[in-house]
């Protein structure tokens, strides 16, 4: 079976004058060498495509693939996570992890908590700042939190993200507006515990990796998974797996979460607890990192007893069990038309 796999290679977009933070999301060598060396260990021929333009040219040159395994994050555009799987659907090829509907939605942090809170799912109350005129109209009980809508990796994570004040309020959210050209999320802060819980699978066969507990030393920045604390987690952050009560209950919410918003294959949805314990909904990523060593799904798989092959083997089987053909050891459907052709 002939598997591809797309990305968006951090390297070239620095060489190409992205900062560091532009490209946070953006994956390593290290990460498409091991993907590629895992899915070959499990008996698929691998061959690398790249970013979407690189994807394109390939498509429009009669190239296909019986599955795309999927983790380019893209660049421009507040749906661009959701813009190889629609080039991919457009070709009838299938591909690992979600689809346009949900990438495109779970990117915008505000609408996802629409449609969470519509579930009865516990998250914070919380408002969306469109433009500096919406700051005075934000009626949340102090301390707050603020922080792009559409970004990953902790990117517009600071300290001052944790706001105590009106005039604090404004100027973080100016300065977000600013910064990064989209709305900013408002949300009550949540004093308690951190968790971030890995998902395998797809609706109800989605299950728990783990529950892992994320714990700032000394020498990270507090209150906050920030971007730096993310960018030097080795010297700032300790992960624990958490199976108490606690832990328990925050599983039960990604849980349930996952299956609300349709999430495939396997991802991560972060959680945080109020004073009294009750984890809520803060945000989900259904394109997880997956770099071998520092990747939160993988740490956590990892404390769980699984290898790096392991994980790559549960998403290929639910990526493999949701397309009949592919199941039955058949072409796909894009593969096979192409041929045809």
């Amino acid at each position: 079976m002939r598997i591809g796999v797309t990305y968006d290679l951090r390297s070239d977009y620095l060489a190409a004058g992205y900062g560091m933070e532009e490209t946070a999301e953006f994956d390593s060598e290290i990460t498409i060498d091991s993907i590629a060396a895992s899915l070959s260990r499990l008996g698929f021929q691998v061959e690398r495509i790249g970013n979407i333009k690189q994807l394109a040219a390939r498509l429009v040159a009669g190239e296909r693939w019986d599955l795309v395994f999927n983790i380019a994050e893209g660049m421009h555009g507040i749906a661009r996570e959701a813009q190889i799987p629609a080039l991919l659907d457009a070709y009838d090829i299938p591909y690992t992890f979600s689809d346009p509907l949900v990438l495109a939605l779970t990117l915008h942090k505000g609408m996802t908590k629409h449609v969470i809170r519509d579930h009865g799912i516990a998250t914070t109350p919380f408002a969306v700042v469109e433009a500096e005129a919406d700051i005075g109209r934000v009626a949340l009980p102090y301390p707050l939190f603020a922080k792009p809508v559409a970004e990953g990796s902790g990117k517009g994570v600071t300290p001052a993200s944790r706001i105590n004040g009106p005039e604090q309020l404004a100027a973080v959210c100016r300065d977000l507006l600013a910064k990064f050209g989209q709305p900013v999320l408002v949300e009550t802060y949540l004093p308690g515990r951190e968790f971030t819980v890995g998902i395998t699978g797809t609706g109800e066969r989605a299950e728990i990796v783990g529950v892992l507990e994320v714990l700032l030393n000394d020498k990270a920045e507090q209150d906050v998974y920030s971007y730096l604390n993310k960018e030097e987690y080795d010297s700032r952050v300790i992960y624990r797996l958490a199976r108490d009560a606690e832990a328990q209950r925050a599983g039960a919410v990604a849980l349930a979460a996952w299956r609300a918003l349709g999430c495939r294959d396997a991802g991560r949805i972060d959680l945080r607890s109020d004073a009294a314990g009750a984890p809520h909904f803060m945000e989900v990523n259904p394109l997880a990192g997956i770099h071998p060593e520092k990747s939160d799904l993988v740490i956590m798989a990892r404390q769980c007893g699984w290898n790096y092959e392991d994980l790559i083997g549960r998403i290929m089987t639910s990526a493999l069990a949701r397309n009949e053909n592919l199941r039955r050891g058949q072409p796909g459907p894009g593969a096979a038309r192409s041929a045809a052709e």
